[in-house]
Parts: C-alpha cells; sequence; structure tokens
C-alpha cells in the first residue's frame, strides 16, 4: 500500500503543492475571522442537576456573575473634596457603556415612613455635591446607623469602601469586555492618582478579562518560542537551513490548518484552544526529524535522492501515521466528556495532528525532490559522536545489565504507587495564577475583608404564594443566616429577610435598635406600607419571584478550592435542611461558585475516563498494527511506568490533581507510545531480514531508531518545556510534568522495552506477530528516476 502511495505522492507533485496551496490560502482566510471566547467555559453537561438548577435560578432573579467590585482602603474616605470626586467617578462610571448599574457609599439610599400618604419614600443620602465637611459628617452619621449596608458596601472596622459596578452581559460577552474595562480603570486611575491612593479591582467579569487576555498574549508567545525552540533543535542536529526551514514551513502550515478549522467549527480560542498552536509545532517537527532522518541514513546508503525519498514514504510512512494517530487519540478521548472547552480541545487537536501528518508526509518528500542531494555536512548527524556513543551506552545496558533496568523499573514503580496514595484532587477558580499577580492579591485582598467574591446563592421554595413573605419563613431566613455566621468563608448574606428589617427600621424612623423583624402586630402595617412605596416594592421584589413564593440569599464565597469547598456545602446543607425541613420545603445551593466546583469534580472524573479510554483505543492501534496481544502488553509497560512516575512526583511534591494537570496523561501516553510504535516497526523489520534472529534485531532497531527517539524526545522535551513560562500555573504544571514524562519514557522505550524483549525472546514474538494485519514496507518496486521527471513536467 505505502509503495503506492509513494508512486502518488512523487508522480503528482505539482497537482499535489497547487491542491496544498489553496487550501492552506482558504484556511488562512478563515483563520483571520478568530476571535477569544469571553464566556464562562461551560463545565457541566446540559442534563446535569447543578446546571439546570442554576439556569432555573437565572431566569427567576437574572445574572449573578457580571458584578465587578472596586475596593479602596481609606481612612480619610470621607473628606469633603475627596468624596466629591468619588461622586462624580460614580457618575463618570455609569455612564460608560456597557456599564448598568453603579452602586457604593455615594449611592445609598435611605427608606423613610410618610405617615400622612402611608408608605415608604426613598432617598439617596449623598446629594451629587457636598457643600462642607460639617454636612459630610452629618450625612455620613446617618448611614452608620443603617446596618443593611454595613459588611457589603463598607468595612468601618478595616476603612474599606466598595463600588460593585454591574455591567451588561451582552458586553461582557464580546470583545468590547476589554474597552469596557480599561474605561472603567482609566476613570479609576484620574481618582486614586489625584489623592495618590491605591485601588483593588476584582469580581468575575474582571477575573474572566484579565484570564482572557493572558490566554491572547500566551498564544502568541508560546507559538514564537515553539517555533524558535525547534529550530534551534533541528539544527543543532542537522547543521541544514534547508531542513529547518522546510520542516518550520511544514507546522506553520499546519498551525493555519488548525486556526482556520476551529472557525469552521465555530470555535473560539479559549485556554486550551490557544494551547493548540504552540502544541502542533513541538508535536508535528518529530515527523519532519523521522523522515529527514531516514532520508539521510537511506541516501547514504546508495547515493539516489529519489529512491531515498520513494523509501522514506514506504519505510516510514505507516509508522508515522500510526504514531500520529495514537498521538491524536490520546486527544481525541477529551472528545467522550460533556465539558464544552474539552471537546472543542479534543476536535480541534486530534484532527490538526492528523493534518499535520498529511502535510509531512506530502510536503517533505516532494520538497526535497526538487532540492539538491544532501551534502555530506547534512548526513553528517549521522554519525554524531556523542549520539552514537549515548546508543552504544544503551546497548551496553540493555544486553549486560538488564537485572539492574528491572531492579530500577521495580523501585519506581513503588515509588510511583506509594507516590499516588499521597496525589490530592482540588481546583481553585484562580488557583492558575501567580501568587504575585495583582489579579490574585485582589482577590485574597476581599476575602480578607469581605470573605470573598464569588457568588454564592440559595433558593428556597416556600411551595406557597406569598410563602416567602411570612413570618414564620422570615425568621428561618434568618436563623439560617446567623448560622452562616461560624463560616468564615461566607459574606455576609442579603435576603427579604434584611429587606425587611430595613423596611421595619424605616417604619420606626431609622432607629437602627429597630432593624430587626417585625412582629405579627407590625407586619402587616409594614408590608401595606411597602406595597405603596415609590419604587413599587422594590426592595422586596429584587429577593423575590413574581408570586412570592420563592426567595433567594444572596452570598459571597471564599475561593476555598473543591476539597473545601465540598465539605463546607455539605455543613451548609446539613444547616438548611434542620430549619427548612425537605419535605416542606424545595431548597437549592447554587450559584457560579457552586458550578465552578461541580464543574471541576465532574470534569476530573470525565478526565479519568477519558485516559482510560486512550489506552483502550491505542492499544487496538497497536493490536492492529502488530496483531499480537502479547506484543500489544509489552508495548504497554515502558510507557505506563513513566505515567506512575509523573503521579508520584505530583504526590510527592503536593501538585493537585486538577483539569489542567490530569491532562499531562492523556497527552503524554498518547505521544510516548509513538517511540514504541517506532522501535517495534523497526525490531519487525530486522526480524524479517535477518531470519527470525531476535538479539540481533533488538540491537539493530535500537540503534537505527535511537537516534530519532533522542532528537524528537529532545524536541519534545523543550517544546513543551516552553510551558514552564506560563502564567497560569495549570498551564506551567502541564509543561513540566509532560516534558518529564516524555523524557522519562523515551529512556523507557530505549532501554526498559528492548531489555524485555530480550529476555522474553519467543514468547513475545509469536508469529502472528511476523505477519501483521498491517505491512510496514516492501523492497521491492522503486520508482524510475526518469518517469518522475517526465511525470513532474
Amino acid at each position: 500500500m505505502w509503495t503506492v502511495i509513494a508512486g502518488i505522492i512523487l508522480r503528482n507533485r505539482i497537482a499535489l503543492i497547487i491542491a496544498l496551496s489553496v487550501v492552506t490560502i482558504f484556511m488562512a482566510y478563515k483563520a483571520s475571522f478568530i476571535s477569544m471566547s469571553y464566556e464562562y467555559a461551560r463545565m457541566l453537561p446540559e442534563k446535569d442537576t447543578a446546571y439546570l438548577e442554576h439556569m432555573y435560578f437565572k431566569k427567576l432573579f437574572g445574572e449573578e456573575a457580571n458584578v465587578l467590585i472596586i475596593g479602596i482602603k481609606d481612612t480619610n474616605f470621607f473628606e469633603q473634596n475627596k468624596f466629591n470626586d468619588w461622586i462624580k467617578l460614580s457618575d463618570k462610571i455609569k455612564d460608560i457603556d456597557g456599564v448598568k448599574n453603579v452602586m457604593s457609599v455615594a449611592q445609598i439610599v435611605n427608606i423613610s415612613k410618610n405617615s400622612i400618604k402611608r408608605k415608604f419614600e426613598t432617598s439617596r443620602i449623598f446629594p451629587d455635591s457636598i457643600k462642607t465637611q460639617t454636612e459630610l459628617d452629618s450625612l455620613v452619621n446617618i448611614i452608620q446607623t443603617l446596618p443593611f449596608y454595613k459588611n457589603i458596601l463598607y468595612n468601618d472596622t478595616s476603612h474599606i469602601y466598595l463600588m460593585a459596578i454591574t455591567l451588561e452581559k451582552k458586553e461582557l460577552n464580546s470583545k468590547k469586555r476589554y474597552p469596557l474595562i480599561e474605561n472603567i480603570t482609566k476613570e479609576l486611575n484620574i481618582y486614586v492618582n489625584k489623592y495618590n491612593q491605591k485601588y483593588h479591582i476584582s469580581g468575575l467579569p474582571y477575573i474572566r478579562t484579565e484570564i482572557s487576555k493572558k490566554i491572547k498574549n500566551e498564544l502568541r508567545m508560546f507559538t514564537f518560542l515553539a517555533l524558535i525552540v525547534c529550530i534551534i533543535v533541528l539544527y543543532l542536529f542537522f547543521r541544514s537551513f534547508k531542513v529547518v526551514f522546510f520542516s518550520t514551513l511544514v507546522v506553520v502550515i499546519g498551525v493555519i490548518w488548525a486556526v482556520g478549522s476551529m472557525v469552521l467549527f465555530g470555535f473560539k480560542i479559549t485556554i486550551l484552544t490557544g494551547m493548540i498552536p504552540p502544541l502542533l509545532i513541538v508535536i508535528g517537527i518529530p515527523n519532519s526529524i523521522f523522515l529527514l532522518n531516514k532520508y539521510h541514513s537511506e541516501y547514504k546508503i546508495h547515493g539516489n535522492k529519489i529512491k531515498a525519498l520513494q523509501r522514506v514514504i514506504k519505510k516510514i510512512g505507516n509508522a508515522i501515521f500510526l504514531t500520529n494517530l495514537t498521538t491524536a487519540s490520546g486527544f481525541a478521548a477529551f472528545i467522550i466528556t460533556s465539558s464544552d472547552i474539552l471537546n472543542e480541545f479534543g476536535i480541534i487537536a486530534s484532527i490538526n495532528i492528523m493534518g499535520v501528518f498529511i502535510l509531512a508526509l506530502l510536503l517533505i518528500p516532494i520538497i526535497f525532490s526538487f532540492l539538491g542531494p544532501p551534502k555530506k555536512r547534512h548526513v553528517k548527524h549521522l554519525d554524531d559522536k556523542i549520539i552514537k556513543k549515548t546508543v552504544e551506552s544503551l546497548v551496553f545496558v540493555t544486553l549486560a545489565k538488564r537485572n539492574l533496568v528491572y531492579l530500577i523499573t521495580f523501585i519506581i514503580l513503588g515509588l510511583g504507587i506509594f507516590g499516588i496514595f499521597l496525589m490530592k484532587s482540588t481546583g481553585y477558580v484562580v488557583d492558575d495564577i501567580p501568587h504575585k499577580d495583582q489579579l490574585y492579591i485582589d482577590v485574597k485582598f476581599f476575602e480578607k475583608n469581605f470573605n470573598g467574591v464569588i457568588p454564592f446563592e440559595i433558593l428556597i421554595d416556600t411551595k406557597k404564594k406569598n410563602g416567602a413573605l411570612q413570618l414564620k419563613n422570615l425568621k428561618k431566613i434568618d436563623r439560617l443566616e446567623k448560622s452562616f455566621s461560624k463560616y468564615p468563608e461566607l459574606s455576609k448574606p442579603i435576603s427579604i429577610s434584611n429587606a425587611i428589617k430595613f423596611l421595619r427600621q424605616a417604619f420606626y424612623n431609622g432607629k437602627e435598635r429597630q432593624y430587626k423583624l417585625p412582629d405579627n402586630m407590625n407586619k402587616g402595617f409594614i408590608m401595606s406600607y411597602a406595597s405603596k412605596s415609590d419604587d413599587n416594592g422594590k426592595i422586596i421584589n429584587s429577593f423575590v419571584d413574581s408570586l412570592k413564593q420563592i426567595t433567594r440569599i444572596s452570598l459571597q464565597i471564599s475561593d476555598i478550592g473543591t476539597m473545601k469547598m465540598n465539605s463546607l456545602i455539605e455543613k451548609i446543607k446539613a444547616d438548611i435542611n434542620s430549619i427548612f425541613p425537605p419535605e416542606k420545603y424545595d431548597v437549592i445551593t447554587t450559584g457560579t461558585s457552586i458550578i465552578f466546583f461541580k464543574g471541576t469534580t465532574y470534569l476530573i472524573k470525565n478526565l479519568f475516563v477519558s485516559l482510560l479510554l486512550a489506552i483502550l483505543v491505542i492499544s487496538f492501534f497497536m493490536a492492529w498494527m502488530f496483531s499480537s496481544f502479547r506484543m500489544v502488553i509489552l508495548s504497554l509497560i515502558p510507557n505506563l511506568i513513566p505515567l506512575f512516575l509523573t503521579a508520584s512526583l505530583m504526590g510527592f511534591f503536593g501538585i493537585p490533581i486538577k483539569p489542567s494537570t490530569i491532562l499531562v496523561f492523556s497527552i503524554s501516553f498518547g505521544i510516548s507510545v509513538d517511540n514504541t510504535i517506532h522501535f517495534l516497526s523497526k525490531y519487525r523489520q530486522e526480524l524479517l531480514v535477518s531470519n527470525w534472529n531476535i538479539s540481533y534485531s533488538v540491537i539493530a532497531a535500537l540503534k537505527e531508531t535511537g537516534v530519532s527517539m533522542i532528537y524528537t524526545s529532545t524536541v519534545l522535551f523543550f517544546g513543551f518545556g516552553i510551558f514552564t513560562l506560563s502564567s497560569f500555573g495549570g498551564t506551567a504544571s502541564l509543561g513540566m510534568l509532560v516534558s518529564i514524562t516524555l523524557l522519562l519514557a523515551m529512556l523507557s522505550n530505549l532501554v526498559l522495552l528492548p531489555s524485555l524483549l530480550l529476555s522474553l525472546e519467543k514468547a513475545m514474538t509469536t508469529k502472528a506477530f511476523k505477519e501483521p494485519l498491517l505491512q510496514i514496507f516492501e523492497e521491492e518496486e522503486d520508482i524510475d528516476i526518469n518517469e518522475l521527471r517526465l511525470a513532474g513536467k
């Protein structure tokens, strides 16, 4: 089959070049329409209970994760000129396109009782401009008597004052969010610079905006670094600018195809799909290395360029097809998860890994068929003394030190099993952000002073119309809120209970001691006043549904990680059930915090399933290639042991299992098994040539494939190593762990695999292995060079 393919490629060079050029131009055009994803990635399936509950909450009460929070610490905040500028700042921010509402101390509303009209009236405490310091001080005294706002908009103990800016969802889910946030911070900087202040800014809209900026910057940086690393390594190995240029050209075209395919599928750039361009460069370069190594070694033997290129396709084509297929399978395993972000990553990565294979298989032979034959300095790398000495050392270890190899393997396996038990699973909203980053510092600032910025909602269905306003239920809500005070991870709650307390305080002419729930006698009067109020009962209606049957308790929660979150939610649910019996009330805990917690847990579970699927699928491909179940088992051993060791390193060094780090195993396994395929392919070829001489075949396979395996593993090690420069902790851990795993997998395939073949000998190399379903190459029929020249005209 591969003889036919080689003929088609080399006889139709011009037509294939034109076809590839047309496809690349089309993909480049499509790639120009790529855009960032600005929405929060959905990790839960649409039918998941937690997801449905969150959608139900948003249907009743709207979006709860579109508030940007600004905090300023200032002991002299209420100074006349400064406070007037704060009022102006609030007004300027509110006028920015995309800002829905602004709430701060300057916008605090007080409620007063109109006894004549028997209704409540609302009015802002602070006017648009404060004329004297005395006036300001008197107004400040008023807000200090309103417990409703305390520890919500300000913390008088630490002298921190907040500005909550509600943003339009339409603006947040588009590229307009960048200028929107920039315009807000621009106005804010004018204020803080004037008074030599420092501000803190957070909230999910800001966190997502900053993360998307980092993703955009890192996409460019890592694509550039991946190219630089591959160019340097390629030149050091081959000492040929032609090899470097055309190998780089292949992966650059592959990147164009990848970005274009994202647009064709309707996908956007996320934290994962943003990794695909540099990943394709790193994963795609080994294709060119194997093809060019074989081309140079073949040409060195007989000096016939076209014959060498034909045999490159025949002998290496099938092997790199299967290696790319297994690598693509490792990424394709992510498609089985119900996570949008992983689905998109798996689809684009797996398709384009095969695309880069096709490009390498077509372009490398075609381009080098038009170029002059390799010069002596170009094939000199085949006799590199350091590489040859390294390979000879591996041969010596395989022949003479197999017992030591097995001993080290068992020690590594034991450490791996022990380390696995030390592994922990967790996930934080800003866990991937460096602790020195201002984004992380700001989140911790709000956690310290207001107990968090991540929305946490409790939905209580009383199952009765107007049930949310019944005094017995208001008292239950009040009891539940008081129980929350024992959890330092939770902020002060806001609910219908607080609103009713505020109304009672207003009913009793603003006396602070009256900020409490009404009794049966005065509740009717208070609700009667509220129903006639100027805001049409807005202060109540914002906490209940239209039937006043369902009410909400809104809190913020600290970014405590999934492990602590699980324990905290269980305790909160126990408190809820003790106050609101499940047989009488339907209570839902939801909010972005719950969605993230459940989504992370779900994702980790599904990633383990995808890893198992990747192993099964790759095992199937190995069986298809070699037709030997024993050989499949043998091929898995040197690739699974590095995964055990990586898992142990995570356990020993406290690197938690989370979505970003669990990717290590599927990616590493899919790539590392490539070396196994190349080695066993060459081993089978040598068996046929040497008339079933196992020892000779193992050594010959090790000597030839060892060079390419060292080259490709070096590229992969440094290629993935660039991700350690990421500002995202998870991406940096991913790069480090994959690099280490692939290096260990190379050593395992160069030492353990041949050792096992020699030790088990004929027990492993069965007749089925001798005659596989898929032929690797056939030596007969070379393309005639004159025929090729005629076809190329």
